[in-house]
Order: structure tokens, then C-alpha cells, then sequence
């Protein structure tokens, strides 16, 4: 997750440092996350790709808001935002983070002062009402876009990764710079903000099939980078610890779950952050045995993704070393999320 903080607050990595920002998640918290839906796993045994039509689900009380707010420059689109919001604090107007940043749109207390706009013209600025957070939101990210608007290359994943690492990190590396979690952040945002509406959540069957192919491939060897939708291939080099998977023909986390759906039928990304944002988040109470699970200290933090199989527990692929095997899902401890594979037709991103 990034939050809206002033430009120092983004620059503050240092080179060959440690994560670009403190990692945030809303109050709830990754650990009260966890307990929740682990409780209900157990229970339940170009330059401007997106359409400027609002055609993902938000709640209605913001629709308007965010179709208005999302036409502020050309760089932000209705969906964008949606998707944006959607990341950062799931449309919860009074979501607080542990580093401190406040309302729907995660603003940073010092960068609210200095960026937050009377949007509703009562004549206050209120971080916690989304009729300001909103289109305060639009108006800064349309501020950095202007920031480094000179850069070379898609303007709108400029905008995107100088909102995750600073408008001086994009300038110095010429675009996207070469930080993971800023990569991962703009993939992230933009796969959700494409995905088309209308999309099929897996059925039952889909599921099970899912489950059936994955179950088939328990004892296939972990190959970092191997898997793809035609089956357990050679993987890339490196792991962060190091590990290449040139010379293993198996899977990683995520080229397990899109080989296990694609024999069902729906093609999914190749990142378990991207294949997060290309399904549909499901309720603690509504876990059904094929829905994904995904770990990682935010939603744009994802690292590692398994199948759910019911009773607590899943099928994946862990690290380096490992084979395919069933695993319990508590078995990490920074579960942040469940959801279902949605059949848009996607292609690999």
C-alpha cells in the first residue's frame, strides 16, 4: 500500500536500503486479518490504456464522486481511482494505517495539509470525508503527474510509480525505478484499473478442477520464475536470497495457480500481486475451496499465493528448496486476503 505523503516523505529510501516506505495496512492490522479469514478458511473446510468509463464495482455512495474526481487530468481516469481506493484502504472512509495515514484515500496528516481541498465546499477540508479524500486524491496524483511529465515513457505508470517512490526517483532513473515494491504498485494499480466489467467469477467446477490439476502436481520441484499455463518449466534467476530456477523445471507460487486455472479455463497474470488484482476479493464467510490466498504486509505487497482446498488448508508452491505440497494457511503469518479468479479473458501482464 502507498500513502499520500510530501515528496521528502517518498524520497526517503536510500540507495540499497531497505524497503521503499514502512509497509501500511488499515487499522484492522495483517495479524487481525489473518485470524479472520484463517477462522473462516477452517469454518468453510499506451499512454492512457484505461477506459475513462467507470466500469469497475465501487460503492455507490462514491460512484459520482469518483467519476467527477476521475476526469481531473488526462492521466487520471474514473477506473484508476477506483482502483487506487480500492488498494489503499478498500473504500473505507476512517481506515488509519500504522504509520498514520488517515480516510479512503490514505493521506499522510502533513501531506493533507499542505495538498487536501474542500471538495464539497462546506468550508472545511476533512481528511476523514471522502467528498474532500477523494478529489483531493485526483488533484495530487495529478500534481505528480505534472512533476514528471517530461520523463519518457507511459505517463500515466510515471505518475503511478512517482506516487510509490518520490517524482525524484522517477526523474533520476528516467521511469519506473528499479524498486521492486514500485514495480509491483503500478502493475498492481493498472490491472485492476483494465480489468473490463462484466467478468465471471470461477464456478464450482472451475474450482474443482483448479484443485484437481494443482493436487496432480504435489512433489513437482519450487523453480523461481518456473510454471506457466502450459505446465512446470524452467524458471529465472534470482530469488532475494539468491536462488535461480534456470536449471529447475517446476513452479513458483503464482505460475502454480495460473497453470492450475488455466486448465480450467480462465487466465490469470503471472504475479500473485497481478493475479490478485485480477480476481474478485470475497468475504471471511464466503471462502470456497479454489479461491486464491494471498500474503503479504499490504495489497500491493503481495509475495506469495496459494489454492485454497477447504478445512484450513491449501496447495502451493513456498520457496526455494520445497516441493509442491499442502500446507496450512496460517502457515505464514501476514495472510492479507482472499478472493476468487475471475474469467475476463486476461492475458499475462
Amino acid at each position: 500500500m502507498a500513502v499520500l505523503t510530501s515528496e521528502n516523505d517518498q524520497l526517503s529510501r536510500k540507495e540499497g536500503g531497505g524497503p521503499l516506505r514502512a509497509s501500511t495496512t488499515v487499522t484492522i492490522g495483517v495479524g487481525a486479518t489473518a485470524a479472520v479469514l484463517v477462522a473462516a478458511l477452517v469454518q468453510g473446510a499506451g499512454d492512457d490504456p484505461v477506459s475513462t468509463a467507470l466500469s469497475l464495482t465501487v460503492p455507490s455512495q462514491y460512484k459520482s464522486l469518483i467519476e467527477d474526481a476521475g476526469h481531473t487530468c488526462s492521466e487520471v481516469t474514473p477506473n484508476l481511482l477506483a482502483a487506487l481506493l480500492t488498494q489503499e484502504s478498500g473504500f473505507k472512509p476512517k481506515a488509519q494505517s500504522q504509520v498514520g495515514a488517515e480516510g479512503i484515500a490514505q493521506f499522510m496528516p502533513s501531506t493533507w495539509q499542505a495538498h487536501g481541498i474542500d471538495g464539497n465546499g462546506d468550508g472545511k477540508r476533512d481528511v476523514w470525508d471522502p467528498a474532500d479524500a477523494i478529489p483531493s486524491a485526483a488533484a495530487y496524483l495529478c500534481g505528480i503527474a505534472k512533476d514528471v511529465k517530461d520523463v519518457p515513457g507511459d505517463k500515466q505508470s510515471n505518475m503511478l510509480a512517482a506516487y510509490n517512490a518520490g517524482s525524484g526517483a522517477v526523474r533520476k532513473y528516467g521511469g519506473i525505478p528499479p524498486y521492486k515494491e514500485t514495480q509491483n504498485y503500478v502493475k498492481s494499480i493498472q490491472a485492476l484499473a483494465q480489468q473490463p466489467s462484466g467478468g465471471k467469477t470461477a464456478t464450482t467446477t472451475q474450482a474443482e478442477t483448479a484443485i484437481s490439476v494443482a493436487k496432480d502436481m504435489i512433489g513437482t520441484p519450487y523453480s523461481w520464475g518456473g510454471g506457466n499455463a502450459s505446465g512446470p518449466s524452467t524458471g529465472t534467476c534470482c530469488s532475494p536470497k539468491g536462488r535461480s530456477g534456470t536449471d529447475i523445471s517446476g513452479f513458483d507460487c503464482s505460475g502454480l495457480t495460473l497453470y492450475a486455472y488455466a486448465k480450467a479455463g480462465i487466465s490469470l497474470p503471472r504475479t500473485a500481486a497481478e493475479q490478485y488484482a485480477a480476481s474478485e476479493p470475497v468475504k471471511p464467510g464466503d471462502v470456497h475451496p479454489g479461491d486464491l490466498v494471498f500474503y503479504g504486509s499490504s495489497l500491493t505487497s503481495i509475495h506469495h499465493v496459494g489454492i485454497s482446498i477447504g478445512g484450513g488448508w491449501m496447495i502451493d508452491a513456498p520457496r526455494p528448496g520445497t516441493q509442491v505440497r499442502y500446507d496450512p494457511i496460517d502457515v505464514m503469518t501476514d495472510l492479507i486476503a482472499v478472493a476468487r479468479p475471475t474469467s475476463h479473458g486476461n492475458k499475462e501482464i
